[in-house]
């Protein structure tokens, strides 16, 4: 998709048929025009992508000169896996002379909105950002791209957009695990998601339900549900083990979801794994704190976050085009431990 010309305050002013000045001071929030003409100014100057004639320049000359500091948007830096992807971006930005900006959307659209504009009006060299779970619209994003600064998306990425990115493979991530549990006797499995207009999600599904259906099972809906944390698995899972055609086994969007998963099991007396058998994703710290162990997929953040940080200053540092488009895939590992069964059904 291109990106539409910025327009000038005089377009805006011609729009309204009202002068320059009435439109400058709408923008600036003045008080001297009426809150409903302000409004609509202001969301008609959004919709357009208008970036000011000071904020411009700026940017103009940060891109000339650089300012050696990365915008980093997080949508929740208490995550595990967002926190070793920090920690990769922060180690490989240190490495190169850089230092990082973050800032957390808290899954907020209109939060990842402000933190883009404050990091033009901060004149970062480049942004590093995971969408929030709610953002749906991007002109926030063809913002920065239109002021010159380079974006790479990580993790949740931007399907509008044609952008650089890092992802894991979750799709072979997802396939191999619900293999391994296939493999091991269940034949029945969950699949707790986050919802489908994310990228992850539907890749992770995918991955599900292939592995499904190429080992010749019924692929029943029934079993797939939007549950993407500990509170929510919490409260769906013994709904989902009272059923008389309850799942034998569960894969999990994150490790989150499954250590909900696992809890809730362990309390109703199932045991795990020879009863329910539970696989995550992730391969946080909490995957080998719980009791048994978390089977899970291995995402390797600090990889992700390095990969990002390479890709980013390949731009800053004009070492590629502009134009050109970097995606960059980082593999996924099973890591087998005590919520799976270890044998096979051919041995058993």
């Amino acid at each position: 998709m291109g990106i539409t010309p910025t327009i000038t305050m005089k377009d805006i002013a011609l729009a309204f048929n009202v002068s320059v000045t009435t439109v400058s001071r709408a923008l600036k929030g003045s008080g001297r025009i009426s809150e409903e003409l302000r409004e609509r100014i202001v969301a008609f100057a959004r919709e357009h992508n208008y970036i000011s004639n000071e904020l411009a320049g700026s940017l103009r000359l940060s891109r000339r000169e650089p300012l050696h500091i990365i915008g980093v948007i997080v949508p929740q830096i208490a995550h595990y896996y967002f926190s070793t992807i920090l920690s990769g971006i922060e180690d490989e930005a240190r490495l190169h002379g850089y230092c990082i900006m973050v800032a957390q959307s808290d899954e907020s659209y209109e939060r990842e909105v402000e933190i883009c504009q404050s990091f033009l009006k901060n004149r970062v060299c480049g942004v590093i950002v995971s969408q929030a779970k709610d953002t749906l619209q991007y002109d926030h994003f063809l913002r920065l791209l239109q002021a010159g600064v380079p974006l790479v998306f990580y993790d949740r990425i931007c399907t509008g957009l044609n952008t650089n990115r890092v992802v894991v493979d979750d799709y072979h991530g997802a396939f191999v695990a619900v293999s391994h549990l296939i493999e091991t006797g269940c034949k029945r499995i969950a699949f707790y998601g986050s919802p489908m207009q994310l990228e992850i999600s539907k890749n992770r599904f995918n991955g599900y339900r292939d592995a499904i259906l190429q080992h010749g099972l019924r692929l029943d809906q029934s079993l797939v549900f939007v549950c993407d944390n500990h509170e929510d698995a919490e409260d769906l899972t013994p709904e989902v083990l009272a059923r008389e055609d309850r799942p034998d086994a569960f894969f999990a969007v994150n490790d989150d979801t499954a250590i909900g998963i696992l809890y809730t099991a362990k309390h109703l007396g199932f045991n795990v794994p020879n009863d329910i058998s539970i696989c995550g994703f992730t391969d946080g710290e909490r995957a080998v704190a719980c009791e048994p162990m978390l089977t899970t997929v291995g995402q390797r953040g600090d990889k992700v976050g390095r990969e990002a940080v390479d890709i980013l200053l390949d731009h800053v540092e004009q070492r590629i085009p502009d134009d050109k488009v970097e995606k960059r895939v980082v593999k996924t590992r099973l890591m087998v431990r005590g919520t799976s069964r270890t044998d096979s059904i051919h041995n058993a």
